[in-house]
C-alpha cells in the first residue's frame, strides 16, 4: 500500500469512527422495573420514599409546593407512562443543556425547576433527604437503560406546531371532555385529603413559567393522555385548541420567566 493509499484509508477510518461515536443512540423501550426489584435496606427505603414524594407531593412537602398539584399529575404512573414526562432513563441523560435557561442543568436543577414552576413553590435543598430520595427513585426506574440513551416516549411527545389554535373551539372541547374531572372553572376536584383531579388554572395550578403553560407542550400531553384513560382519542387539532384555551386562563405569575430563552431559540408558544 502506498503512502497516499494509507493516508486515504486512515482518513476514512477516522471519519467513520467520528460519525459512529457522535451519532445519537436509538431510543430503547420504556420498561420500568418491577417493584419486587426494589432492594431491602436504606437504598430501598429511599426509593420508596422517592415514589411517595412524587405521588403525594403536596402533603409530603408543603413547604415546597405552592399549589394543589403532585408531581404525578403530569408524570403519570409516578413517572412510568410514555409521553407524560417519564422518569425512566432520565438518570443517564443528565447533566443536559436546556435552551430555556441556556445552561447545563443537573438532574437536581431539573427537579427544582419543576418545584418552582409546575408546583409554584420553592426548591429543595440539593443535599436533602427528599431530593436524594427522588434521585434514588429515578435511578432505580432507569435500571437497565444505557447511559446517554433516550427512552421511547420521553417528554410529552409532539404535535404539529403549524396548527392554528382556536380557543373558542377549545372551550367547547373542555366543557365536553374535561370539565367533569377538572371543573367548569378549572378548579379541579377535591376530597378530604387533597385533589382527586388537579386544577388546571387558577391559583392552585401551575404558574406561567411551567412547561405546561405552553400551548403545544400541553397539547402533546393532552393528545397522548387525556381524557384520562382515553389517550389519543382527540385529534391533534382538538388537543391544540383545548390546550390554547386552558393555558391562557388565569394562573400564578412567575417573574423569572422573563429571562427564559435570553440567548435565543424561543418557542413561539413561550409565555414570557
Amino acid at each position: 500500500m502506498t503512502h497516499r493509499q494509507i493516508a486515504v484509508f486512515t482518513a476514512l477510518v477516522s471519519a467513520t469512527s467520528w460519525t459512529g461515536a457522535h451519532a445519537a443512540p436509538a431510543p430503547v423501550p420504556l420498561n420500568p422495573p418491577a417493584e419486587s426489584t426494589i432492594p431491602a435496606g436504606p437504598e430501598g427505603d429511599a426509593i420508596k420514599l422517592g415514589k411517595l414524594l412524587i405521588t403525594d407531593t403536596r402533603n409530603r412537602l408543603p413547604n415546597n409546593v405552592g399549589n394543589g398539584l403532585n408531581c404525578s399529575n403530569c408524570h403519570l404512573g409516578a413517572g412510568t407512562v410514555a409521553y407524560s414526562g417519564p422518569y425512566v432513563g432520565l438518570w443517564g441523560m443528565f447533566p443536559e443543556y436546556r435552551t430555556r435557561g441556556a445552561n447545563i442543568n443537573s438532574l437536581q436543577d431539573r427537579i427544582n425547576d419543576c418545584f418552582q414552576r409546575s408546583m409554584n413553590g420553592k426548591a429543595l435543598a440539593y443535599d436533602s433527604k427528599e431530593m436524594n430520595a427522588m434521585l434514588m427513585y429515578m435511578r432505580w426506574l432507569s435500571t437497565g437503560v444505557p447511559t446517554g440513551t433516550p427512552v421511547a416516549g420521553r417528554g410529552m411527545g409532539k404535535v404539529d406546531t403549524t396548527l392554528k389554535p382556536d380557543p373558542i373551539h377549545g372551550k367547547q372541547i373542555y366543557t365536553q371532555k374535561c370539565a367533569s374531572c377538572h371543573g367548569a372553572q378549572g378548579e379541579g376536584l377535591k376530597n378530604e385529603t387533597g385533589y382527586v383531579f388537579p386544577p388546571v388554572w387558577g391559583n392552585a395550578s401551575f404558574n406561567i413559567g411551567a412547561g405546561m403553560a405552553r400551548t403545544y407542550t400541553a397539547a402533546a400531553f393532552i393528545k397522548h393522555n387525556m381524557p384520562l384513560g382515553q389517550g389519543n382519542t382527540l385529534s391533534e387539532q382538538d388537543a391544540v385548541d383545548v390546550a390554547e384555551f386552558v393555558t391562557h386562563q388565569p394562573r400564578p405569575p412567575y417573574a423569572p420567566a422573563t429571562n427564559d430563552y435570553a440567548k435565543g431559540n424561543k418557542p413561539k408558544d413561550a409565555r414570557n
